[in-house]
């Protein structure tokens, strides 16, 4: 119950604009200006206890406390490091980054990125922080997760050996904010360790909020080069990386000086002309700082000596600093991918291409309900979450002359590194893309059902089902309305994921939900319409006072289902027959008379109908994949959030429902439908109660 008030609490925050770039959420509820200001008038600098200088932040296994590699760490603050330490000196350039010992050259791949755009810099980077002015051991940052934007305090006590930073750090030694920003990232991920491995990108978009797409360069398109330029022009990030074969050649130096399985940047495309003739040219950076290729167009090469005077000054080739120009053909033929994050609308704003309009939702797959998997489980496929996409508008410069709607769609699954230490895997993920059917155009107030999915072809599908920490990717299809399914690979996997749109031309998207409602018929009979069999019945059970009990109601129920083979109970509880009572005691007598239990019988007879005919295979028990339909049969449209309450309240650890449940599930369901509608008086949709109100209902 908690966790489903904290989920609406979320949301309510979510509709508040908590979470966006303007208002970002306090990681571990830790206030930046409010602890700062305490230690400044305590006169103490800061100590983060949720991400202390212990050996739990550095790791759990390899970095773990009694690993080798974790001996002999201190924990010091800049000041004790040098005598004039800096946050930022002299502006924040690639060259502030310097790996360490540990493996994630993909993130500083990103960071070294992030100083050739002040604008992104500065929404990563708050402004105005240093070691001198109110200086309190306490810095922030902010980074995009999973969909908003949260702010991470920490303090500046960083892992040293033999008086050396462990881990990222500037050239010069007196710098810190690559540090402290690795530090933060390490944070919000668990530890130092979890960031050990990983791909540019994933960096890439918690700096930005941006979306990626990766490209194999052996397949390389024909205009890659000037996407490359276009994307640069944006301020878009790139990495490009040499996959390896096997774990011995990690970080092996080819004889051009380039290192296989390590992340480097993207930082310039040029075209100049060597003798008269165009060449095209990239500039790439290591993290290193060092070991550049020396190929042709290296540092120092015999190409230079021939470019355009005119042009050399914007190509600025020579300098020790990990980053080099190589020719764009050297480029698809040395490197195995190159990875593109295309940013958010407010970053995108040259006129020349436009931006994208970007839509992102959240959502879950939870067992027995929304974790359909893949197109291959047809029993469960059509219980996942769904997703309209309605694109009416063509581009206006298809690269093929052919007209389409342009759009990404990236399905990114949460807290895969802060797993790593609960020995948790990625999900193996993906989507596919239907075309929906001309009786359901215009809605959005549907969940398409089997009926719908498993009788038409996807029109589009992931490239890939993978488990990787995000699947995007590029699609061009005729205007027209189109849902898109996400899923894991197999079904019954939990995870929470979310779903991202990025169109060339604006985009009507929305979840595919029913709307909430109840159609309860009932046929009203008087008393002299009941059969006289029921009537004696009814006499013989009910005894002198004419009425049923709540203690007689479940002895008679569990009789009468004990007599059938056809369907499995573990018999009615008390509970369930107190809202039987409930729901249907209309003299509040808390007993059922003979119209109130000739109207339940009426009900049990009418649940038993539908039950059966959703017990496919006959085991006497309905899966909860089932349920959604079953209900609906019933009377009862519910949204998925809906049914994942009502799966963990009436499923049993294998996700089937037995009659019992079944029954109490429906009965419970309209008596809070009616209960609303009592309350709702203004037809509004909402009710508000104080505590008391709350109680009594909640209780009953």
């Amino acid at each position: 119950m908690t966790s489903t008030a904290g989920q609406l609490a979320h949301q309510r925050e979510r509709e508040q604009g908590v979470g966006t770039s303007q208002h970002a959420v306090k990681f571990s509820q830790q206030d930046y200006q409010a602890l700062r200001q305490r230690c400044l008038e305590r006169g103490r600098l800061f100590e983060d206890d949720c991400f202390p200088a212990e050996s739990r932040s550095l790791g759990y296994n390899e970095l773990g406390p009694y690993s080798s590699k974790t001996r002999g760490v201190v924990w010091k603050r800049p000041t004790e490091l040098c005598s004039d330490p800096k946050f930022i000196d002299d502006g924040a350039t690639r060259t502030d980054i310097c790996q360490g010992s540990l493996g994630d050259c993909w993130l500083l791949a990103a960071i070294a990125s992030l100083t050739l755009d002040q604008r992104i810099l500065g929404r990563v980077v708050p402004p105005g922080q240093s070691f001198t002015d109110g200086y309190a051991g306490i810095f922030h940052f902010q980074f995009w997760q999973y969909g908003e934007w949260v702010d991470v305090v920490v303090d500046d006590r960083l892992p040293t050996r033999d008086g050396e930073l462990l881990f990222v750090h500037s050239a010069e030694g007196s710098e810190f904010w690559s540090a402290l920003l690795e530090k933060a990232y390490a944070k919000v991920n668990g530890c130092y360790e979890a960031l050990a491995g990983g791909n540019t990108t994933e960096g890439f978009e918690d700096f930005t909020g941006g979306i990626s797409e990766m490209y194999q360069l052996d397949k390389a398109p024909p205009q890659l080069f000037k996407i490359i330029q276009r994307a640069l022009g944006l301020g878009s990030l790139m990495g490009c990386s040499i996959d390896i074969t096997s774990a011995q050649e990690t970080e092996a130096v080819t004889a051009c000086k380039l290192v296989k399985g390590h992340a480097y940047s993207v930082t310039g495309a040029q075209e100049v002309h060597l003798r008269g003739r165009p060449v095209q040219l990239v500039r790439i950076r290591n993290p290193w700082g060092q070991v550049e290729w020396t190929g042709p167009w290296s540092d120092g090469s015999s190409e230079w000596n021939y470019v355009r005077e005119d042009e050399k000054p914007k190509l600025n080739h020579i300098a020790e600093d990990g980053e080099f120009w190589m020719s764009y053909a050297d480029f698809i033929r040395q490197f195995s991918k190159l990875e593109i994050c295309n940013l958010t609308p407010d970053t995108l704003t040259s006129d020349e291409v436009g931006h994208w309009n970007h839509y992102q939702y959240e959502g879950m797959w939870r067992v027995g309900s929304t974790a359909g998997g893949c197109r291959n489980h047809t029993a469960t496929f059509s219980s996942n979450p769904q997703f309209l996409v309605r694109l009416e508008d063509v581009d206006d410069d298809p690269l093929d002359g052919e007209d389409g709607c342009t759009f990404l769609v990236g399905l990114m699954q949460k807290d895969g590194r802060r797993s790593r230490r609960l020995g948790r895997n990625l999900e193996t993920i993906g989507f596919a893309i239907y075309e929906v059917p001309e009786k359901y155009k215009g809605q959005n107030n549907v969940h398409l059902g089997p009926d719908v999915l498993l009788q038409q072809r996807a029109v589009a599908m992931s490239s890939t089902f993978i488990n990787m920490r995000e699947v995007c990717d590029r699609f061009r299809l005729p205007p027209g309305e189109y849902v898109i399914v996400p899923s894991t690979f197999h079904p019954h996997k939990k995870g929470s994921f979310v779903l991202r749109v990025f169109s060339e031309k604006q985009a009507a998207t929305s979840p595919m939900e029913e709307d909430i409602g109840a159609e309860i018929k009932e046929v009203e009979i008087s008393e002299r319409d009941v059969d006289p069999h029921f009537k004696s019945l009814f006499k013989q059970v009910a005894g002198n006072d004419s009425e049923v009990s709540v203690f007689e109601l479940v002895q008679i129920l569990n009789k009468i289902v004990s007599q059938r083979s056809d369907i499995k109970t573990d018999g009615f509880s008390l509970e369930t027959g107190r809202h039987i009572v409930n729901l249907l005691d209309k003299d509040g007598s808390a007993k059922l008379g003979l119209m109130e239990f000739h109207k339940l019988w009426c009900k049990i007879q009418k649940y038993l109908d539908i039950f059966k005919s959703h017990d496919s295979d006959n085991s006497g028990t309905m899966s909860s994949h089932e349920m959604r339909g079953a209900l609906t049969e019933a009377g009862f449209h519910i949204n998925s959030a809906v049914l994942q309450v009502i799966v963990c309240r009436y499923a049993d650890t294998q996700y089937a429902i037995d009659f019992d449940c079944f029954v109490g599930c429906l009965i419970r369901l309209e008596m809070l439908f009616k209960m609303f509608k009592t309350l709702d008086r203004a037809d509004s949709g909402k009710i508000e109660l104080d505590i008391l109100q709350w109680l009594c209902l909640a209780i009953n």
